[in-house]
């Protein structure tokens, strides 16, 4: 999804909820993410793999400068013989430690595999966010979570598109030079409504 998409799916849902949750949630993914210098896991299930983040989230790493927010994507049937970036197993899971962040993203229940997989990456002090369904058991697992009940107008598909965007525009660098007092003003604002930095 392009920014012209992102930004018309965001004024379609001015006035929900949702933009301030994704934005927060975002805030959380690259607050935890850039403190700590980097180490992004990023899971789906055994039936649900989050190519479409993976590939969201190396753009937006790219476009904002911010090389932290690429991430590995570690996958449930991963084989040896895949390219390496491909190749990434649950193994991965139990290899993460503190200073690494874990993105679960959950459209299904998560499966007792993942889930202790989760708990093991948690108590070794990754930092763990969800983005899912609302999964009880994946949630009480999570520092920070974003669940994404069955709406007919907003899926967890769209919800990605949000945060992957949100993530890279948090990163923007300040612009040098004089700026007007409506800049500032709309500085001050973003600063004064944004989340506070993760602190686990």
């Amino acid at each position: 999804m392009d920014a012209v998409r992102v930004a018309l799916l965001r004024e379609v849902l001015t006035g929900t909820e949702w933009l301030g949750a994704t934005r927060r949630f975002a805030g959380a993914l690259r607050g935890s993410v850039v403190s700590y210098g980097g180490g992004l896991l990023l899971v789906g299930t055994a039936e649900y793999e989050p190519w479409h983040l993976a590939a969201h989230l190396v753009d937006e790493a790219a476009w904002s400068g911010t090389p932290e927010l690429s991430p590995t994507l570690v996958r449930h049937g991963a084989r040896p013989s895949d390219p390496a970036h491909l190749a990434v197993g649950l193994g991965r899971l139990e290899a993460a430690r503190r200073g690494e962040t874990l993105l679960v993203v959950s459209p299904s229940a998560p499966g007792e595999v993942l889930l202790e997989r989760v708990h093991d990456a948690r108590r070794a002090g990754a930092t763990v966010l969800a983005l899912d369904t609302g999964d009880r058991d994946l949630q009480a697992l999570a520092h920070e979570a974003l669940a994404v009940p069955a709406e007919p107008d907003l899926d967890l598909d769209t919800v990605q598109h949000l945060v992957s965007a949100a993530a890279g525009e948090n990163a923007l660098p300040a612009p040098r030079g004089r700026r007007r007092f409506r800049d500032r003003l709309s500085r001050l604002a973003d600063r004064l409504t944004s989340p506070p930095p993760a602190r686990w």
